[in-house]
């Protein structure tokens, strides 16, 4: 774990660095004794690990994997947790026009472009999962639909990480999960939590400093990973309704109060474009974004002035 000292008071950043769900996490926490900080570290990570195995589709016995086997053949109870975060993707969904969406087809083994866009239609819709809040049930109606958490995962696990080092008395610390970054409270400074946004192509000349203090961003980008089809390069960004890549916009990043809400939103920005992204941001409280298109323009929401 390494320590950073601080100038002014007594008061460190002590930070990790691990591989969990798959990704990079780096957490931190401010305080003044060593042995303290890498216990609320350890309990974080293993917070972490408990929604990794909770949200797991490959494990036999978890709850998603049993939703998924009964799509199209019956309701499945889950406990409360499953139940509000998929209420609450069902929600983003809703808000989003279905441009977020956690359901997919299973894709076989050989991959038919073809064939994905004919499943996209018929088994990427949010629409054809029922929740039951007084039996606390999720059903996928049709047979060959799937749910996955993958694209809120990282936030939620970094959202439940936060809740357990504040109950451990972390008053201020930062969480980086695979890039997308959650804090709160202060550095031993005093000073708040600031981000440097700038274009991907131009890293060391940031165009604003916004303030994330007790705040989550998220960015989803074109730049940042490509899947291969038929010899063909895809960008990793797929427009769930269209089913085709995202190729106007080069990065969105939302600033927003929880790491599971900034993950969600920051891909379906990114599918609807600069004009839309705007509006649909503007309308919301306490949400922010930044969009950088293909041309290197810079785009915010009425948001980002008050954050900067």
């Amino acid at each position: 774990m390494l320590a950073v000292k601080t100038y002014n008071n007594d008061l460190n950043v002590f930070r990790r660095t691990m591989r969990l769900m798959g990704n990079r996490f780096e957490i931190s926490v401010v305080g003044s004794d060593a042995e303290w900080a890498d216990h609320c570290i350890d309990a974080a990570a293993s917070e972490i690990g408990r929604v990794e195995r909770l949200l797991s589709a490959f494990s036999e016995d978890s709850l998603i994997n049993e939703i998924n086997r009964n799509a199209g053949i019956k309701p499945v109870k889950v406990n409360a947790e499953i139940y509000r975060l998929m209420e609450r993707s069902l929600q983003i969904s809703e808000l989003t026009y279905g441009t977020f969406d956690i359901t997919y087809h299973a894709a076989d083994k050989k991959i038919d472009v073809k064939k994905i866009e004919r499943n996209s239609v018929k088994f990427t819709n949010y629409q054809q999962v029922l929740i039951d809040e007084k039996n606390t049930t999720v059903f996928l109606k049709e047979k060959g639909m799937r749910i996955g958490f993958g694209a809120i995962s990282n936030g939620y696990a970094a959202d439940r990480a936060k809740y357990i080092l504040q109950m451990m008395g972390v008053g201020s610390g930062v969480i980086n999960a695979g890039g997308d970054l959650l804090t709160w409270g202060l550095q031993p400074s005093n000073q708040p939590w600031t981000i440097a946004t700038a274009d991907p192509d131009q890293e060391s000349h940031p165009f604003s400093d916004i303030n994330i203090s007790n705040m989550a961003i998220a960015t989803s980008g074109n730049f940042e990973k490509n899947i291969a089809i038929s010899n063909k390069k895809y960008l990793h960004n797929i427009d769930a309704q269209k089913g085709f890549p995202v190729s106007v916009l080069k990065s969105v990043s939302i600033v927003s109060p929880t790491a599971e809400l900034s993950d969600a939103m920051a891909t379906p920005v990114m599918s609807m474009g600069v004009n839309a992204g705007l509006y649909l941001i503007n309308q919301l409280q306490q949400l922010a974004c930044v969009i950088i298109d293909d041309h290197d323009r810079v785009y915010t929401s009425k948001e980002v002035d008050y954050l900067s």
